[in-house]
């Protein structure tokens, strides 16, 4: 393996949950020799990708904002934000925004208040995209080699009502192609229900997805439908004109 993919390695290694990894465990997750992580992660620490904390090692902040340069989510995010809070003091419950990396959804931005559910999701985390709403609106409107590439592959099971059939994944996802609209019930987490919608560019292809997350005893999220799916067209229109 090259220096750059023993570096991704160490990167990767790191989760949205993490607090900091001491040596053992990043050894243990990258399956890197000690002299070689050792050497790396010092070297990193020097160019500033990782910082080192009372022996723990944790993502740096200019590693931060180096990705906040990514043109694309930078641009995406600034698009979206201000339907994001719209969405938000429409429902007072978690919103986010999300791309999709491979078969998993990532949270590249979310609002919530003081009283948000205790949702699964985390800024820069991943989650399968058969079990979210979000992940769902990412999937319908994929292209047919990722649909496929899901549905071939055994449904992991996050939460007791996470969908495993292929067989209902695959109707959720026709209907989803038909209303744009995208359901989630405690399949992600135990009382977190979901409502998604995609931001389609040209080809009706998702380039990223929104949704409205909330406890199952107060947030009913076919209500909202309407409200998610306008968002996310006005997302799409905005981020045409910006690219015209």
């Amino acid at each position: 393996m090259s220096v750059v993919g023993k570096v991704s390695l160490i990167l990767d290694a790191f989760t949205a949950e993490d607090r900091g990894i001491g040596f053992a465990e990043l050894q243990r997750r990258t399956g890197l020799a000690k002299a070689t992580l050792h050497r790396l992660s010092g070297e990193m620490v020097d160019a500033r990708l990782l910082d080192r904390v009372d022996g723990k090692y944790h993502l740096s902040g200019h590693l931060f904002a180096l990705g906040m340069r990514a043109s694309v989510e930078r641009s995406l995010i600034e698009v979206a934000t201000p339907f994001l809070e719209d969405l938000y003091e429409r429902t007072h419950e978690t919103v986010h925004l999300g791309r999709r990396e491979g078969t998993e959804v990532v949270y590249v931005a979310k609002i919530g208040g003081h009283r948000q559910a205790r949702a699964p999701s985390r800024l820069g985390g991943r989650l399968p995209l058969h079990a979210t709403a979000i992940g769902k609106a990412l999937l319908a409107f994929a292209p047919d080699p990722v649909r496929a590439e899901v549905l071939a592959r055994p449904l992991e099971r996050l939460a007791p009502r996470t969908v495993t059939s292929a067989a209902l994944l695959r109707r959720q996802l026709d209907e989803a192609a038909e209303t744009g609209l995208t359901y989630e019930a405690e399949e992600s987490a135990v009382g977190i229900v979901c409502v998604g919608a995609p931001v389609l560019d040209a080809d009706d292809v998702a380039v990223a997805a929104i949704s409205v997350a909330g406890p199952s005893t107060r947030f009913q999220p076919q209500k909202h439908g309407a409200a998610v799916k306008a968002a996310a067209a006005e997302i799409a229109i905005t981020l045409a004109r910006r690219s015209a």
